[in-house]
């Protein structure tokens, strides 16, 4: 009710059966008291907040900045410092930082304390009011910003006697086990009987530009960035060659029904799930040795720890003049029937000429560790029922292949073969799959004209740096996932 309505107002003594009660009466009151003091506290804010306006000679030091100083309007000259370079070399120098607020506390209304982030580094500014420097109302303007809000912050670094445990400009470890608590922390937490707040990895994923603000987020991708940057920097010194192959193509790279199938124009097509072909065709085209980082698709409907449908595949093909393990000799190497053999013993039944599946895999990296001491192992000669079209068989047992695999901890990382370089040998490989050879003859074309042995392999991104920083899901170690079930943000 707004203080202009008129209050009901008592019957008269004409109208004794409308008269009020005592009750209804005090009521009445207490409802006027309230219209008053509502009207009186809105007329005090306004002249409040006009008179500090007015007031403050401090004004033009803090408040909102106009949209249109924000838009590209000029260069102003002005030096801006990273959070992360804040040192103690820095003190009595003038900086400018921006950042998020991430905590603000006040402390009466003559100080403030404000901690600025930028990008998982984080320091704490101190205001207080000063003559000609902060204002009280700078001081409540500062308390008033919402968490998260962007802030640019000009001030004097200060370097305290006592370490600041709340900001970051310290030596700190990293643990990549929850984005904001170690599962230690919790525990203790647990134990201790206090309650904390744990986010579910859907929530985190549905506002996904909010978890990616937390320090394991950003150690996470930052780390990912460089596995990819050493994959390539690496390959690049030993002579390889950056490609890019198509995503969009007739038929299948692989075989099977694990596609994304869609028209073309009038034409069916699909989405890579490698480059695969093409890599064999840049091969073919003698660039001799060939990589490429690029997306993957993948139509499987396996919702587990470590699949995607879309991933960052790094890829690799070589030409090979002798064997397809001429390299990484010193690597420990089990043939797929010696690693069958060990899960025999240890009472793990397996299709000597099947795959391997999750369970297997983590039980056959523990065997492999006790009695080799090692989490880094090959897994070579797979059933080459198990294995693509284009793969080569064993010389001495076709029912077996020149097909490899890569593992860390129990989980196959890399996946890799010499590939069949002979056209017709190619034909009957894929028509012996139910693979219709027009959809990809172009590729069985290209071996035509002479193609040398070759071979390569694929690895995964996302679950290398998922193997590496020993998390529990892949869906940590990807941007925005991709999976069965996610197709958004």
């Amino acid at each position: 009710m707004s203080s202009e309505e008129p209050l009901q107002s008592a019957p008269s003594e004409e109208n004794p059966e409308k008269k009020l009660s005592k009750k209804e009466l005090a009521k009445l009151e207490r409802q006027r008291k309230r219209q008053e003091a509502a009207a009186a506290a809105s007329a005090a804010a306004g002249v409040s907040a006009v008179t500090l306006e007015a007031e403050d000679p401090l004004a033009e030091n803090y408040g909102e900045i106009p949209l249109i100083d924000l838009q590209s309007k000029e260069i102003s000259g002005k030096k801006w410092t990273e959070v992360k370079d804040l040192t103690n070399e820095l003190k009595d120098q003038v900086v400018l930082i921006r950042g998020r607020a991430q905590a603000i506390r006040a402390v009466g209304k003559k100080m403030a304390f404000l901690v600025v982030r930028e990008r998982g580094f984080t320091v704490q500014c101190v205001l207080t009011v000063a003559q000609d420097v902060v204002s009280p109302q700078m001081v409540k303007f500062a308390t008033s910003l919402s968490r998260e809000s962007i802030v640019d912050v000009e001030g004097v670094i200060s370097v305290p006697t006592q370490p600041i445990t709340g900001a970051s400009q310290q030596h700190c470890l990293l643990i990549f086990e929850d984005a904001a608590r170690s599962e230690l922390e919790i525990e203790k937490a647990l134990q201790a009987g206090e309650q904390l707040v744990r986010v579910n990895q859907d929530t985190r994923l549905n506002f996904r530009v909010l978890d990616m603000r937390t320090p394991a987020n950003q150690a996470i991708f930052r780390i990912q960035c460089q596995v990819e940057n050493i994959f390539r920097q690496f390959l690049l010194s030993e002579g390889f060659v950056g490609i890019h192959t198509p995503k969009l193509i007739a038929g299948s790279s692989e075989g099977g029904s694990a596609v994304f199938r869609f028209d073309y124009k009038g034409t069916p097509a699909c989405l890579a799930q490698s480059p695969q072909l093409h890599k064999q065709m840049s091969i073919c085209g003698d660039f001799g040795r060939v990589f490429e980082v690029g997306p993957v698709f993948r139509a499987e409907d396996s919702f587990t720890h470590r699949h995607l449908c879309e991933f960052t595949g790094l890829d690799v093909e070589m030409e090979i003049k002798e064997h397809y393990s001429e390299y990484l000799r010193k690597t420990l190497r089990l043939t797929f029937e010696e690693g069958v053999q060990m899960l025999k013993e240890a009472g793990v039944e397996i299709d000597p000429f099947g795959d391997l599946n999750t369970e297997s895999e983590r039980k056959l990296g523990q065997l492999v560790l006790e009695k080799y001491g090692t989490e880094f192992y090959i897994l070579h000669r797979y059933p080459l029922a198990v294995r693509p079209f284009y793969t080569m068989p064993c010389h001495d047992n076709p029912k077996y292949s020149n097909s490899f695999d890569v593992f860390i901890r129990g989980e196959e990382i890399i996946s890799g073969a010499q590939r069949v370089h002979v056209p017709e040998f190619l034909t009957e490989r894929a028509q012996s799959l139910g693979i219709d050879v027009k959809t990809i003859s172009t590729y069985i074309d290209s071996f035509r004209y002479g193609a040398p042995p070759h071979g390569g392999f694929g690895v995964g991104l996302e679950r290398v740096v998922m193997l590496f920083c020993a998390l529990n899901n892949i869906r940590k170690t990807s941007l925005f996932p991709r999976d069965p079930q996610r197709i958004t943000p």
